[in-house]
């Protein structure tokens, strides 16, 4: 049997965009999210300490509410709603799995989620717990992207891994040029003027700002959150 190989990093943010556990004809596919929980439970006994924010376009997406004349601010809560409802999913996957886990949200919901509240986010942390982030930011007109980016900052993750259906970072979307070119690794800046759309803009700026270095990958592979953590070249990243 192979040995796993020691952890690159040990501490880190997953970004799971709510597209990428999306069923065909419901708001989720219970086996990709069942398979993602097993990876992380899996990575969590290793001493992996692991937060997570889950977008909500799964679900709805607050942008598109507005584009129909809906108040944005009203309708980003209603995102903000969507990914409680996908920490939840995930919240129950993983305990169901034996791993200790916990939905901490922005937006005060006493009843299903826990306050943000740092100390004792990192305290558990540092004990074991996979902690899930919902809510986004709490406040309207952010993305989940920016949210993840607040969330590795506050936790002092070593690195954000953002969750795509894709193998990482392309000059061009590659659902719509097969010609696109495969970028193995970027500056920030690199990647904020040529606009390439992997992550909200606001979100790299902020992880320039603080040198969090951004590992975008495909999570549809099985295995390739621990080959990340493990720091096998796979995926792009993006760092100064």
């Amino acid at each position: 049997m192979e040995k796993n190989r020691p952890l690159k990093y040990r501490r880190v943010l997953l970004k799971i965009s709510g597209e990428a556990i999306e069923g065909s004809e419901t708001p989720f596919d219970l086996d990709t999210v069942r398979r993602i929980a097993s990876e992380i439970g899996e990575l969590q006994a290793r001493g992996a300490e692991i937060g997570i924010v889950i977008g909500g376009g799964n679900i709805l997406r607050g942008a598109k509410l507005a584009a129909y004349g809906l108040d944005r601010g009203q309708s980003d809560y209603m995102g903000m709603l969507a990914t409680i409802i996908n920490g939840l999913l995930f919240e129950n996957v993983l305990k169901s799995r034996g791993v200790w886990a916990v939905l901490q949200s922005a937006l005060p919901i006493p009843t299903v989620a826990e306050e943000i509240f740092l100390k004792k986010t990192i305290e558990m942390m540092q004990k074991g717990a996979v902690v899930i982030f919902a809510g986004g930011t709490g406040s309207p007109y952010f993305t989940t992207d920016t949210a993840a980016a607040l969330r590795a900052i506050e936790i002092g993750a070593h690195v954000l891994l953002k969750a795509t259906k894709v193998d990482g970072v392309f000059d061009d979307d590659p659902e719509l040029n097969r010609d696109a070119l495969f970028l193995r690794s970027l500056r920030y800046d690199d990647l904020l003027s040529r606009q390439l759309k992997v992550m909200d803009m606001a979100a790299v700026s902020m992880c320039r700002d603080h040198a969090l270095p951004i590992l975008v990958f495909n999570i549809y592979q099985p295995g390739n959150i621990a080959k990340v953590l493990e720091g096998e070249q796979i995926g792009t990243i993006i760092k100064e």
